[in-house]
C-alpha cells in the first residue's frame, strides 16, 4: 500500500469516527423533555384555549432559564385539535406515540377530556385538565386543576341563595357532557334545599349557537313570576357573546335576573362591549384583579411575554401554572419523567395559588383551592364579592347523587378512582 493510500484509509477512519462519536455527542447535548399541549387553536373553543397554549409557552420558557428540569431543557409540542372532540384523541395519541412527550396540559370542555382518556389510559401518560368540570370522575392517568362542583357550582348556588334571596333557578348550559352532569347535581342540590320542580328551568343549546331571543324571552317569562330568579350558566364558548348581548336587548339587568357564570372571564370578557354584562357573575378559583404579589408578579410576566400590556389573566391559566409547578416537583422528586414514578410523586405535592395560598394535590388526582365569586366591572374586569374562608378540597365525586355518594377517588392507599366506602369495593361495586 502507498503512503497515501496508508493517509487515506487512516483519514477516511479518522473522519468515520468522528462521525461516529458525533452522531451521540450532540444527541445527547441536544436532548429535551418534551411537554405536550393539545388545546383547539381554531373554531368554538379557541375563545378560550388560547390563551392557555400560550401560557404554557410562557412556563416552559421561564423553566429553561431556570436550568430546564433534570438538566435537560424542556420543548413544548403544539398541536390544534380544532374544537373537534374526536380530533382530540388522534392529536393526543400523536403527542404521546410519535412525539414522545413526558405529560400533556390541555383539554377544555370535558367532551374532549372524555375523547382523549382512553388514549391516556392505554399509552400510560399524564393529563393535566386545568378547567372547571363536572366531577363523576377520578383516573389514574389525570391530574384535575380546574374546580370539581363543589369548588365552582355549590358555592356560587349557595351564594344566590343566601345573599341575593334566589328563589327561582335556571339552569342554561351549552349541550355537551359538563353542563348536563353538572345541572343534575345542582338539580338535585336545590331540590334538597326545598326547591320545587316548577321554579327549576333546565336548557341546553349547541356549541357556537347565536339565536338567543326565543331562550331570553323565555328566561324573562319564568322570572315574572314574583320569585327572584338568578340562571346558572354553563354556556362555554364563543355562544356566551350573543347570549349576553340578547339580555341587553331584552332589558334584562343583573338585578333583575342575575347571571353567575361558570366559563366566563377575563380572557371572554377581553375585547367585547361589557354593558350588557354589569353586575352579572362568575364563579371562579382566581381573578385578575385580586391583589397579592404573587398575581402582580405574574401579570407583569404573563404581559411582558405577550408584548401586549392589555392581555388579560384567567382561572384556567392559573390553574397550568399550578399544574405544571406541580409536576415539575413530582419529576424532581422521582428523579424521572416515567409516568409511573411521577403518578406516583404527585400526591401530596404542594404548589402557591396566584391568590396567597398553597394547593396541595391529593390522593383523589384533584387539587384544594379558594372559591371566589366576582362581579363583573365595565373595565371588563371582576370585583370580588365573596369568598370562602380558606381552601376547598376538590371533591371527584358529588355526594349530591345517588350512585356517587357513596364513593372516593383514592389512588395512593386504594389505588383505586371509585372505591365505595360502605361496601369497601373498586368499581363502585
Amino acid at each position: 500500500m502507498s503512503v497515501n493510500s496508508t493517509r487515506r484509509v487512516i483519514l477516511g477512519a479518522a473522519l468515520a469516527g468522528a462521525t461516529f462519536l458525533g452522531s451521540f455527542l450532540p444527541a445527547a447535548a441536544q436532548e429535551t423533555i418534551k411537554v405536550g399541549i393539545l388545546h383547539s387553536l381554531s373554531g368554538t373553543m379557541a375563545i378560550s384555549e388560547t390563551t392557555l397554549k400560550d401560557v404554557m409557552l410562557m412556563l416552559i420558557e421561564e423553566q429553561n432559564k431556570k436550568g430546564g428540569l433534570l438538566g435537560k431543557k424542556l420543548e413544548a409540542v403544539v398541536v390544534d385539535p380544532a374544537s373537534n372532540w374526536p380530533l382530540f384523541a388522534e392529536k393526543a395519541r400523536e403527542l404521546i406515540a410519535k412525539d414522545k412527550v413526558s405529560a400533556v396540559f390541555g383539554c377544555w370542555t370535558s367532551v374532549s377530556r372524555k375523547s382523549v382518556l382512553p388514549v391516556f389510559k392505554e399509552l400510560n401518560s399524564i393529563l393535566f385538565y386545568p378547567v372547571q368540570y363536572e366531577g363523576e370522575e377520578s383516573e389514574r392517568n389525570v391530574f384535575y386543576t380546574g374546580a370539581a362542583p363543589n369548588q365552582q357550582a355549590i358555592p356560587a348556588v349557595d351564594y344566590l341563595a343566601k345573599e341575593e334571596k334566589v328563589q327561582r333557578w335556571v339552569l342554561a348550559g351549552t349541550d355537551y357532557v359538563y353542563p348536563r352532569t353538572t345541572n343534575k347535581i345542582l338539580e338535585a342540590y336545590l331540590k334538597s334545599k326545598g326547591v320545587a320542580s316548577e321554579d327549576i328551568m333546565i336548557n341546553y343549546t349547541p356549541f357556537g349557537h347565536s339565536d338567543w331571543q326565543t331562550i331570553v324571552s323565555d328566561i324573562k317569562k319564568f322570572g315574572s313570576a314574583g320569585k327572584k330568579t338568578a340562571v346558572v350558566s354553563t354556556i362555554n364558548g364563543d355562544a356566551n357573546v350573543p347570549f349576553y348581548k340578547e339580555l341587553g336587548n331584552q332589558g334584562i339587568k343583573a338585578t333583575d335576573i342575575p347571571v353567575v357564570a361558570f366559563s366566563v372571564g377575563e380572557e371572554e370578557l377581553a375585547g367585547i362591549d361589557t354593558k350588557p354584562l354589569l353586575g352579572h357573575l362568575a364563579a371562579w378559583n382566581y381573578f385578575q384583579s385580586i391583589k397579592t404579589p404573587e398575581n402582580d408578579a405574574f401579570i407583569k410576566q404573563w404581559q411582558a411575554f405577550t408584548k401586549n400590556p392589555k392581555r388579560v389573566t384567567n382561572d384556567p391559566m392559573e390553574a397550568h401554572v399550578i399544574g405544571f409547578a406541580m409536576w415539575v416537583k413530582a419529576v424532581e422528586k422521582a428523579k424521572s419523567t416515567d409516568p409511573d414514578k411521577v403518578i406516583e410523586a404527585l400526591p401530596g405535592i404542594e404548589a402557591p395559588n396566584l391568590t396567597g395560598g398553597i394547593s396541595k394535590m391529593l390522593p383523589n388526582h384533584h387539587i384544594t383551592k379558594p372559591v371566589f365569586i366576582g362581579e363583573i366591572k365595565p373595565d371588563g374586569q371582576f370585583d370580588v364579592v365573596w369568598k370562602t374562608q380558606g381552601l376547598v378540597p376538590g371533591d371527584a365525586w358529588s355526594k349530591e347523587l345517588d350512585g356517587s355518594k357513596d364513593l372516593i377517588g383514592d389512588w395512593v392507599e386504594k389505588k383505586c378512582g371509585n372505591f365505595n366506602v360502605k361496601t369497601g369495593k373498586c368499581g363502585g361495586a
